[in-house]
């Protein structure tokens, strides 16, 4: 079956494909363009994705947000303002056709400075949205992001060549479908705004007893208020979100740090083991041991690979 992409796309498809070689993700010599590569479907797993945009190459994915549901595939983009509790997974992948995916980490202080040069046909709604939008590749962005990846091959030139092309890629992300989230965000004052920031303190404070009423302060708005536009640019309440912030940790740190359920349910804040098992279930499907063993097990069979 020919690859389902864009005109264009092929290139991608080649340089992506060239150096990952192997299931899993991988790093690059610019900082922040990370890639992946997949050659069988996934499980659906729950994750945090960050400021980025991230661009399907060859493949499909489905993202879920709450109730909303996201299904994408080659030559569409995905950008999420906030750092967004979803629920990823590989919908199409094969070991003939894998699926292949780009990351790029965005900078808000870029978005912000190329926002104020621009001169926009429309004026901003300040309407509250949710942080995340799926838009077609345009040939520009495709271009630019190509280009990227061809630096790859002269390391010399990335320190040079590289901010410039991050730099355009912004400025065609602004200019395009993406454009009007990526202005909320940096839009002083804006509810987006004001909401970005909690969300930024929250990450760095979550192990802590946080009250709604703190962080309502903190966007500047009522509780209610702040309740409403968290819920509408994050797509859970501030509650939830806490919740998948810990829980995440949590897992990280009984696989990485060989933790047992009661001591990383300690670290990340909660009091109560029975109620972090209980939510652990709930997010993941499994209780804490069982799904840690699971994940073990699947990444011994994943033939040992690593980056």
């Amino acid at each position: 079956m020919a690859i389902e992409a864009k005109p264009g796309t092929g290139e991608l498809v080649s340089l992506v494909g060239s150096i990952a070689q192997n299931d899993g993700d991988y790093d690059t010599p610019i900082a922040a363009l990370k890639l992946r590569r997949c050659s069988s479907t996934t499980d659906p797993m729950p994750c945090i994705y960050g400021l980025g945009l991230a661009l399907i190459v060859q493949g499909g994915k489905r993202i879920t947000l709450g109730d909303e549901i996201f299904d994408y595939g080659a030559g569409q983009s995905l950008i999420t303002t906030v750092d967004m509790p979803v629920v990823a997974y590989v919908t199409r992948a094969s070991a003939a056709e894998p699926f292949l995916g780009i990351w790029l980490e965005l900078d808000a202080r870029l978005i912000a400075q190329m926002a104020a040069e621009m001169e926009f046909a429309t004026p901003l709604q300040t309407s509250t949205t949710r942080g995340i939008s799926l838009v077609a590749v345009d040939p520009g962005l495709q271009d630019a992001l190509t280009r990227l990846l061809r630096l790859l091959a002269e390391p010399s030139l990335i320190p040079l060549l590289a901010p410039l092309i991050q730099q355009e890629v912004v400025v065609r992300l602004l200019h395009g479908g993406h454009g009007p989230n990526l202005r909320r965000l940096v839009a002083i004052g804006s509810p987006s705004q004001q909401i970005a920031k909690v969300v930024t303190w929250l990450k760095q404070h979550y192990t802590e007893n946080v009250l709604i009423d703190e962080l309502a302060a903190k966007a500047h708005m009522s509780p209610s208020t702040f309740r409403q536009h968290f819920r509408a640019v994050v797509g859970v309440s501030p509650l939830q979100y806490l919740k998948n912030l810990r829980l995440l940790d949590a897992r990280q740190l009984m696989l990485n740090e060989n933790l047992d359920a009661g001591s990383a349910a300690t670290r990340v804040g909660y009091e109560s083991a029975s109620q972090f098992s209980r939510e652990y279930s709930r997010l993941f499907g499994n209780p804490p041991n069982r799904d840690i063993k699971r994940m073990r097990e699947s990444t011994w069979a994943r033939d040992g690979h690593s980056h």
